[in-house]
């Protein structure tokens, strides 16, 4: 097949662009160049703009495909303006859109008909920095733009919860496997709350294998809610960094105390939020189409394997809203010991 794809050098655009040509298809990709990914020599560049008419044009020109996956779009009217001008030389269309597009999350579970954020197909906030409050009603207009241009009958859009594994760029795993090797005594919170991942190389087989049997539709992509808990996740990252001079000894602290003490939810922790459905994704219809999700213990190995091996993500703006200060996080140990009469 001969793929577009969006986007392609950051973090799920890349894995998807070497497991597509992993798999023998001829790849372009369309971004802006600024990243220093080195993609397999077998692929197509073309650098631009979707913020740019001309710029799509001329990709246009380098048609047809006989699919299309966009990555990176966030904002409705180049979501809208890039799916206008390669509709003609494309067969299927697949966006990447989020779980944030739903109302109700992280308060109740989720499924594909839950409702959405308003959105506008035709909305340009006139900014490209990041706004968490305004992203779930966005990435809403960009499947609202996606639909206006194929309909049903040509149009894939993926809903995943929390992308992590290799290259992720935000942070989030590899802070916490960072702490866990600087060892001692670690701010650890809910030990058997669900929590549902998934990782980047298990998207990037889902969306090509329905891409390369003509799939069609909205899928929420995640594993299953009762798959791994929280406690999991954070004692895999405690025993895969192995660091016998100063082990990791994790100290689980109450949720609703660290909420008291003012702890920043998702951010300080990362991953951790005190609501009442922040990992209640449904993935039926997915797992029904044949998602496959790894263990979260395999994708917490494979992550810290490729730090240990020098692999560095590209750097963003978010990678700095994660992670405690030690000194506070140190502070609020002592604290909850003290109270809890654990000294």
């Amino acid at each position: 097949m001969r793929i577009l794809v969006l986007g392609g050098s950051w973090f799920v655009g890349r894995v998807v662009v070497e497991d597509a040509v992993g798999r023998g298809h001829e790849v372009t990709v369309f971004n802006r160049g600024r990243s220093p990914a080195v993609l397999p020599e077998q692929v197509h560049r073309v650098t631009g703009d979707r913020d740019r008419a001309e710029d799509l044009r001329s990709l246009a020109r380098q048609g047809p495909w006989d699919a299309a996956i966009d990555v990176s779009g966030s904002v409705p009217a180049a979501v809208l303006r890039a799916a206008e001008l390669v509709a003609p030389v494309v067969d299927h269309y697949s966006f990447m859109s989020t779980i944030s597009v739903y109302r109700d999350w992280p308060h109740a579970p989720v499924d594909e008909d839950s409702p959405l954020w308003d959105g506008d197909p035709t909305c340009d906030p006139l900014t490209r920095q990041w706004d968490p409050d305004a992203y779930g009603p966005l990435k809403v207009g960009c499947e609202m733009a996606c639909q206006r241009v194929f309909g049903n009958d040509g149009l894939l859009i993926l809903r995943p919860h929390v992308i992590l594994g290799p290259h992720e760029y935000v942070g989030r795993l590899r802070w916490w496997l960072k702490r866990m090797h600087r060892g001692g005594q670690v701010l650890t919170p809910a030990p058997d709350r669900g929590i549902q991942p998934v990782d980047v190389r298990d998207l990037s087989n889902f969306v090509l294998n329905q891409v390369e049997n003509g799939g069609v539709g909205i899928y929420n992509v995640a594993p299953d809610s009762g798959s791994a808990s929280y406690g999991d996740m954070l004692r895999a990252c405690a025993d895969v960094v192995r660091s016998p001079q100063r082990p990791a000894t994790l100290v689980w602290v109450d949720e609703d105390w660290l909420v008291s003490r003012g702890v920043t939810q998702w951010t300080e922790l990362p991953l951790w939020r005190n609501a009442a459905a922040p990992w209640s994704m449904k993935t039926d219809r997915a797992q029904e189409a044949g998602l496959r999700c790894r263990p979260l213990t395999q994708t917490v190995d494979d992550t810290w394997a490729w730090l240990e091996r020098g692999g560095r993500a590209v750097s963003h703006e978010r990678f700095s809203e994660h992670g405690i200060d030690p000194a506070r996080e140190q502070s609020l140990i002592t604290q909850w010991l003290a109270e809890h009469r654990q000294v």
